[in-house]
């Protein structure tokens, strides 16, 4: 898949001859992927392939060495710290193997917290989060604090903080890795649902067939290069 989607317009989200090293271990060796809006498509590999990498560089966290990635036709790798950083906030949403949520803020305060950093008042942030529990199953566990939940409600509250802010994209690295078959089926199924509903795109890493198979598309990746895509829906 190049820039141009299957409809002939350039996609939103395109990575274009990806290279990328950590130290002298290569991750990425010129991969590809173009993704359109409101499309899931999920980069299937081993461990090591460079799944999460060619993640990474596609939601600006880690600049590739060579190799440019462009949402909305801005060039991400040309842009600075400062706007990478805005770009993640206002555009982008994460979902990641633990969740990672703050320990520190209650499950509504997690959820709310991409407002906040955007500069949205308390109350309405706080409100836009309570809707997004109530969707997501956890207004329940609101009040309480990370280490007071299941490892499913700890998911789901980290799926409902990646969507607060309606992002463009959608970016999960194994978010179903921590959890249970029947806990994963039930994130997937969620992502899958509420991904379409507000019209975000998503880009999914993982090593599991039956996590993939909530995709539009997979991309499978072998050693830093992109080299197959299939309908898998």
């Amino acid at each position: 898949m190049t820039a141009a989607s299957r409809s002939g317009t350039e996609s939103m989200l395109t990575g274009t001859d990806l290279v990328c090293s950590f130290g002298p271990t290569p991750a990425l060796r010129g991969a590809e992927l173009a993704v359109d809006a409101g499309e899931v498509v999920a980069v299937v590999g081993a461990s090591g392939s460079g799944k999460s990498t060619l993640l990474h560089c596609l939601a600006g966290v880690v600049p590739p060495e060579s190799g440019t990635v462009r949402f909305r036709g801005r060039d991400v790798t040309a842009m600075t710290d400062d706007e990478r950083s805005a770009l993640r906030r206002s555009e982008f949403g994460f979902v990641f193997q633990f969740g990672q949520l703050v320990p520190e803020l209650s499950v509504l305060e997690n959820i709310a917290l991409p407002l906040r950093l955007n500069g949205v008042a308390r109350r309405k942030a706080e409100a836009r989060a309570r809707d997004w529990a109530e969707k997501l199953e956890v207004a329940g566990q609101s009040d309480k604090r990370p280490g007071e939940i299941s490892g499913g409600q700890g998911q789901r509250a980290a799926l409902a903080r990646a969507l607060v802010a309606d992002p463009a994209v959608i970016f999960a690295d194994e978010p179903t890795g921590a959890l249970d078959s029947v806990g994963g089926e039930q994130v997937m199924r969620l992502l899958a649902e509420t991904a379409a509903e507000s019209g975000s795109a998503v880009v999914l890493v993982t090593h599991e067939a039956s996590v993939a198979s909530y995709a539009d598309r997979e991309v499978v990746i072998r050693d830093g290069r992109t080299l197959l895509e299939e309908t898998a829906r």
